[in-house]
C-alpha cells in the first residue's frame, strides 16, 4: 500500500462517513483474502498468532525499545492450484527482534520501524515466511481494533448546517453497550410516577446519545458534567489517544479501513471528539470571559492584556491556541472598548486564515462574537 495512502487515511478528517469507494474496493478484496488465509490455519496457529500479535500490539502502542515476535513452524498456505498447502518454516527463519539500537539511531517510533520489518520479512523467498508475516502484520491491527479498544453503542451523527462533519448525535433509540455499568448511574426524575421516587439510569440522556457516553464531559448546552475541566481534558485525552490507535491499526495493514468494526469505531468516536472539543473550547471561553471582568472589576488590568483563546482544530483533532494582543504592555488603563475592536481586527483575520479549514475557522468566529458580546456593554462598576 503506498504511503500516500496511509496519509490519506490517517491525516483527512474530511473522509467522515464513508471512505471513496475507488479506495475501499481493493482494499476489501485485500481484506477477504487475508481473513480466508487466517481462517485456513489449525486452531493451534491460530492462537499462535493473534498471542505474537498481542504482543506486537502492545509494543507498538506503547511505543517500546523493542520488540520480539516468533512465526509458527508451519502454515496453511494458496497452492499453486486451487485449495491449500501446508509448508513448513525453516527455524532460522522464525525468530526476530525489531527495534533496539537501529530505533534509538534512527529516533522513529516502533510502530514504524516494525511495519517496514514485516514488509520486508514479506518479500522473503519461502512462501511460508511470507504469508506467515503477512498475517502476523494484519492481526496486529485487528488485535488493537477490536481487543484495545472499547466497543461502543450503535450511532448516528447529523451535520448543522453548512458543514460536512456530523458530530450532532441523533435523538434516536440506542443500543445499549456492554460498557454500561449500573454503578455509572444518575438520578433522572420518571415525570408519569413521581410519587414512586426516581428511576436510576446509566449517565446523562445527552451522553447516552453518544458512541462511548463515559467519556461524555459537556451537555448540549455546554454545560460541564464533571467536577472539574481538568477531567474534560483527560476525557479529550483518552478519546484522542482512541483514534490515535486506531490510524495505528489502519496504517499497520491499510486493508483494515474496509473492515465494519473499524468502521463504526472510527465514526462514532471522530464525531463524539469533535463534539466534545468544540464544547471544551466554548467552556474555556466563557471562563476567559469571566476573568478578564472579574480582574477588570478589580483594576488588574491596566498594564496590558493578552488572550490565549482555545480552540479545537477538527483537522488536526486537537486542542490548540489562538492568541492576540488587546492591550499592549504598558500602564494603559483597561477599557471594554479594547477588547471589542481587538477582537473585531482577529475576526477579519480569521475569515481569511487558509491554513484554517472551513469548520474550524467557523468556531473560531463564535468565540470571538462570544468575546465581542460579552464586553459590548460590560461596564467596569461593581454590581
Amino acid at each position: 500500500m503506498p504511503e500516500s495512502v496511509d496519509r490519506l487515511l490517517i491525516q483527512d478528517s474530511s473522509h467522515f462517513l464513508q471512505p471513496p469507494a475507488e479506495l475501499t474496493e481493493p482494499l476489501q478484496c485485500e481484506l477477504e483474502e487475508v481473513r480466508q488465509l487466517f481462517a485456513a490455519q489449525p486452531l493451534l496457529v491460530q492462537r499462535f498468532i493473534e498471542a505474537q500479535a498481542a504482543n506486537m500490539a502492545d509494543a507498538i502502542t506503547m511505543n517500546a525499545p523493542q520488540v520480539r515476535f516468533t512465526l509458527p513452524d508451519r502454515l496453511v498456505v494458496p497452492a499453486a492450484g486451487d485449495g491449500y498447502q501446508t509448508v513448513t518454516i525453516p527455524v532460522e527463519q522464525r525468530q526476530y527482534q525489531i527495534g533496539g539500537w537501529t530505533k534509538r539511531l534512527r529516533r522513529a517510533e516502533l510502530r514504524l520501524i516494525a511495519k517496514q520489518r514485516l514488509l520486508e520479512i514479506e518479500q522473503s523467498e519461502n512462501q511460508g515466511v511470507r504469508e506467515a508475516a503477512r498475517l502476523l502484520r494484519h492481526t496486529t491491527a485487528v488485535h488493537i481494533v477490536y481487543n484495545m479498544l472499547p466497543a461502543g453503542r450503535s450511532v448516528r451523527y447529523i451535520a448543522e448546517e453548512g458543514e460536512s462533519i456530523p458530530t450532532i448525535p441523533a435523538k434516536e433509540e440506542q443500543i445499549e453497550s456492554a460498557l454500561t455499568a449500573t454503578t455509572d448511574a444518575i438520578a433522572e426524575e420518571k415525570i408519569e410516577e413521581k410519587e414512586r421516587g426516581e428511576l436510576l439510569v446509566p449517565y446523562v440522556p445527552y451522553a447516552r446519545r453518544f458512541f462511548l457516553p463515559q467519556w461524555i464531559a459537556f451537555d448540549e448546552n455546554g454545560n460541564l458534567l464533571l467536577s472539574n475541566v481538568q477531567e474534560a481534558e483527560a476525557h479529550i485525552a483518552s478519546m484522542q489517544r482512541y483514534l490515535r490507535l486506531l490510524h495505528y491499526a489502519v496504517a499497520f495493514s491499510p486493508c483494515l479501513i474496509a473492515d465494519e468494526v473499524y468502521q463504526q469505531k472510527r465514526y462514532g468516536m471522530l464525531g463524539q471528539l469533535i463534539n466534545q472539543g468544540r464544547a471544551l473550547a466554548i467552556y474555556q471561553t466563557r471562563q476567559i470571559i469571566e476573568t478578564i471582568q472579574r480582574r477588570a472589576r478589580a483594576q488588574n488590568l491596566n498594564r496590558g492584556l493578552t488572550i490565549r483563546l482555545p480552540y479545537f482544530d477538527d483537522q488536526d483533532l486537537t486542542m490548540k491556541i489562538y492568541p492576540f494582543v488587546v492591550i499592549p504592555a504598558g500602564r494603559i488603563m483597561f477599557i471594554p472598548a479594547f477588547v471589542v475592536r481587538a477582537v473585531r481586527e482577529e475576526e477579519v483575520k480569521v475569515a481569511q486564515d487558509t491554513r484554517l479549514n472551513p469548520t474550524t475557522r467557523k468556531y473560531i468566529l463564535k468565540q470571538l462574537k462570544m468575546l465581542e458580546q460579552a464586553f459590548l456593554n460590560f461596564s467596569l462598576q461593581s454590581s
